[in-house]
């Protein structure tokens, strides 16, 4: 099935945005939103430029204004005359040590992480459930097989939420018409990834945004991406003696 009317959210820059690029190669029509929508402007007019036949709507939107998120979706639904696909992507990356002061860069991270993920999600099934159709799909992150330490914690214990999240809709929803993919991409060369500091296993943007399309195209029910190296290590991750992986805080 070719899924033609796709909403992105977070998609004014990193992954939101390439994962926009390639599908207005592909020649489907976009729902793009985030919180600075002259990015989504500058967007909407360069896939114009190179790809006139599609159409894309763009809306300003702060997911963690959870009232706000079923109605942007419902405008842009109706601007671009239905959705097939909505792709929850909005994150960010803070964090801290936890008890060392900086609890409110936590918070923010566990609240657009999973909480506003979980209000998109929210939206997203109310509009599938009542036209029985559609495909979710939940970004989450490799972070999410095992438990991070230091400042990566809170970041991790929001994508395992999210995760979750996802395996639990799979499996609520198996059989019916509405799909459901949990993508957890690897480092991937934006600027979240760079602060992670793990430059040895950063990919070029294209060739991860390239793994995290085919994977969703392919309504996987979760994929880690790049596949190499990230399937294996989801399956070594939790088996490592905690002393390796305290060296990853």
């Amino acid at each position: 099935m070719t899924r033609r009317k796709i909403l992105i959210t977070g998609a004014s820059s990193g992954l939101g945005a390439g994962m926009a690029r390639e599908f207005a190669r592909r020649g489907r029509d976009l729902g793009l939103c985030a919180r600075r929508v002259s990015h989504l402007e500058e967007l909407r007019d360069e896939l114009l430029t190179a790809y006139p036949g599609i159409t894309v709507a763009v809306r300003a939107l702060d997911v963690d204004d959870h009232a706000a998120v079923p109605k942007v979706f419902d405008e842009l639904r109706a601007e671009l005359g239905g959705l097939d696909r909505i792709i929850v992507n909005a994150g960010i990356g803070k964090g801290a040590r936890l008890g060392t002061g900086r609890a409110d860069a936590n918070l923010a991270t566990a609240t657009t992480n999973f909480v506003s993920a979980l209000a998109q999600a929210e939206a997203a099934m109310s509009i599938f459930r009542q036209q029985n159709a559609g495909h979710l799909v939940l970004i989450s992150s490799m972070s999410a097989v095992r438990g991070l330490p230091g400042k990566k914690a809170a970041y991790a214990a929001s994508k395992a939420g999210v995760t979750a999240l996802g395996e639990g809709l799979a499996i609520e929803l198996r059989g019916t018409p509405i799909a459901v993919t949990t993508v957890q991409p690897g480092f991937i060369a934006t600027d979240m990834a760079a602060q992670a500091g793990d430059a040895k296993l950063v990919v070029p943007l294209d060739k991860g945004v390239n793994s995290m399309v085919a994977a969703i195209e392919r309504e996987a029910v979760r994929a880690s991406v790049p596949e190499w190296p990230w399937r294996v290590l989801g399956f070594v991750m939790p088996l490592l003696p905690r002393a390796v992986m305290a060296r990853m805080g």
